[in-house]
């Protein structure tokens, strides 16, 4: 046998396998992801066991044996007033969270921000001057009008929250209140029944998932408007939607995550993070478990995985959930400009369109309609940057009601997936300003649901919070943007690599970063085209090498 004398040989050979498997590393990468169990995650152990510890029960009461709640109950006030006679300290916690305010008493002048402040979106606009509608979805009765009384203890809805029949609801225009005698709601065609209060007080618990999404599952005039990781279909989803909320598997209830303390719910997302720092409970007990990292760690793969090297830039929901809205539909798109058509009777109409969802409605405009969406992606460092009805804006291009804050020079933003809602709404054109209309009221009010008169909606809104307005309507295209953290797909649904690393992939036209595959570096490409050249020229010698040496055997 005859060994290689010539070495450059070996090493032309090496730096063409070299090229190919450069070439080839992102479907490499992602086969080894699939064929390959990915180790425990820190914390993964922990949570399971957390869940499945023996015994159905929370806690050590039984609410239908306290005296306090063995009466007929004519009305909710006396439910809050039998509840704070043993949660003494219930009262005072909720009344300074925001589920009860909805304003966030940390952003800016304590004011402004939120629900109830100067933020407006591109869906349903604004709460002042609609409050009856609105509040439906308040843990709290009576929130009608600005006059509302926030130091009222009985004004507390403990039932919103704690009732585990999910025989309570709350009629949607009566702000907050549930009904006294069967009451029809033309809207959905749904008659709404009064509680069997009596039987829904025996059984109060801690919330569940139904508990929440009775709220955020509908948030903005109905099932899946706004959030498109929450919809009703996360009420008892399967593991082919989210792996945590399973609820034949792990069944994590919402609170596990936004962990509670004191009637405080971990996760809003103003000017402050939800988790302003990314550790994990092994580093801290206290710590929230609104992030991945509570839970899994900040390298949650394979010692050996590649993945674990993106866990600097990229959010693990970027990778694990790869399209949101994937089992009912969400609204993507929401155009007021054009709502106030009649039929030909001349009276509001509503049309149908894909997937049974209303595409136009005389009281809201053309609407559009998506599922399995894939999301934008931006960095975010876990605050929101919001746009308040008293900033000037610019028209001449699409605004930015709220917007992900971060950036690829902050070592806390992320890539993380975004649902992208578009929007044309009214505004200002003299003040420059965006407006809050008032739209819902009695057919002899201001109100653009009675009159479907843009001037007087708008005038009669601006009036309600004392804000300035020229009497010109205008309207302006708009973008909300709603992070999306709900919807975690199974391991062999995550984004595969070539999804991001390609030139029009996911991640076309996010700045700051160089990806693989999508960007090119003329340093790079030299250095990769240099590969290239000197492997032909290797190859290229080797066989003149090889003919030669033939030849003189042959010669001999």
């Amino acid at each position: 046998m005859r060994q290689c004398k010539r070495p450059w040989h070996l090493a032309g050979a090496l730096a063409i396998v070299a090229a190919l498997l450069y070439a080839a590393a992102p479907g490499l990468l992602s086969a080894a992801g699939v064929e390959k169990e990915a180790e425990k995650a820190p914390g993964r152990q922990l949570a399971r066991s957390a869940t499945q510890a023996p015994g159905a029960r929370w806690t050590t009461a039984d609410h239908s044996k306290f005296e306090a709640l063995q009466k007929e109950f004519t009305k909710p006030e006396e439910v809050t007033a039998a509840c704070l006679s043993c949660h003494q300290m219930a009262a005072d916690q909720i009344q300074h969270s925001i589920h009860w305010t909805w304003i966030c008493p940390d952003c800016g002048d304590g004011k402004s921000m939120g629900k109830y402040g100067k933020t407006i979106n591109n869906f349903c606009i604004a709460v002042p001057s609609n409050e009856p509608r609105c509040t439906s979805c308040h843990i709290g009765y009576g929130w009608k009008d600005k006059s509302f009384d926030f130091t009222a203890k009985n004004r507390i809805d403990c039932l919103a929250c704690h009732d585990t029949t999910h025989t309570y609801e709350k009629f949607p225009t009566k702000a907050g209140y549930p009904v006294t005698e069967p009451t029809l709601f033309p809207e959905d065609g749904k008659t709404y029944l009064p509680p069997d209060y009596k039987k829904i007080v025996a059984k109060v618990g801690r919330p569940d998932r139904l508990n929440c999404g009775a709220c955020h599952f509908y948030g903005g005039g109905g099932d899946g408007v706004k959030h498109g990781d929450l919809d009703s279909s996360m009420g008892m989803p399967k593991k082919s939607l989210d792996v945590h909320m399973d609820a034949d598997g792990l069944n994590f209830a919402c609170q596990r995550c936004h962990t509670t303390k004191e009637h405080q719910i971990a996760g809003r997302l103003y000017t402050s993070p939800a988790a302003p720092e990314r550790i994990s409970l092994t580093e801290a007990d206290l710590a929230s478990k609104i992030a991945c990292e509570s839970c899994h760690g900040q390298k949650p793969h394979k010692t050996d995985a590649k993945a674990n090297d993106h866990t600097d830039k990229v959010a693990c929901q970027s990778c694990h959930i790869p399209e949101f809205a994937r089992v009912l539909p969400t609204k993507m798109s929401w155009d007021w400009s054009t709502a106030g058509k009649m039929n030909a009777d001349g009276k509001p109409f509503k049309k149908e369109g894909p997937y049974g969802k209303s595409v136009y409605d005389s009281k809201k405009g053309d609407f559009v309609w998506e599922k399995n969406v894939e999301p934008a992606y931006y960095w975010f460092n876990g605050a929101m940057s919001n746009m308040l009805v008293t900033d000037t804006v610019d028209p001449s291009k699409r605004l930015s009601v709220n917007h992900p804050a971060g950036s690829p020079d902050d070592p806390k933003s992320r890539i993380m997936p975004f649902k992208r809602h578009t929007g044309k709404q009214p505004f200002d054109p003299v003040n420059a300003t965006m407006v809050i209309p008032h739209l819902f009221g009695p057919k002899d009010s201001e109100a653009y649901w009675a009159n479907y008169d843009w001037k007087r909606a708008v005038t009669s809104g601006m009036k309600y919070v004392d804000l300035p307005f020229s009497g010109e309507v205008g309207f302006v295209e708009t973008e909300y943007f709603f992070p999306i953290t709900h919807m975690v797909a199974p391991k062999d649904k995550v984004v595969a690599c070539d999804q991001c690393h390609a030139r029009e992939g996911r991640l076309k036209g996010l700045p700051g970063v160089y990806i693989p595959g999508r960007d090119v570096h003329a340093g790079v490409t030299m250095v990769g085209w240099g590969a290239v050249i000197a492997a032909l020229l290797a190859v290229i010698g080797h066989g003149v090498g090889r003919m030669i040496s033939s030849a003189r055997r042959k010669g001999q």
